[in-house]
């Protein structure tokens, strides 16, 4: 059974930075087996996806990034292979973006989700 724990959110001012962590337990090398990615879901919205890394049987820390438009430029996806750890760089944070980010492993009909860590951008 496959666990994602989400860390490094919190309160943070327009303009600035945040790195998210997701740490995963119950598989030797997650990145091997399941597409990573983080999601948000803000008040009222709808939960969405805003960037993923793939590369089943990973070997290295590379992998296909995919962006929401709304990021691209500010956030970097990526991964420890090694320690099964997923992370989110987000910089230039906007206050639009007050989300609870989850971090998301997927492969066929296996769709695991963290706890979430609330992102509040306000100043």
């Amino acid at each position: 059974q496959v666990q994602l724990v989400e860390s490094g959110g919190g309160l943070v001012q327009p303009g600035g930075s945040l790195r998210l962590s997701c740490a995963a337990s119950g598989s030797r090398s997650i990145f091997s087996i399941y597409t990573m990615g983080w999601y948000r879901q803000a008040p009222g919205k709808q939960r969405e996806l805003v960037a993923a890394i793939t590369n089943r049987g990973a070997i290295t820390n590379r992998g296909t990034t995919t962006y929401a438009d709304s990021v691209k430029g500010r956030f970097t996806i990526s991964r420890d292979v090694a320690n099964n750890t997923l992370y989110l760089q987000m910089n230039s944070l906007k206050p639009e973006e007050t989300a609870v980010y989850y971090c998301n492993a997927r492969q066929g009909p296996v769709d695991v989700w963290g706890q979430g860590t609330q992102v509040t951008v306000s100043s």
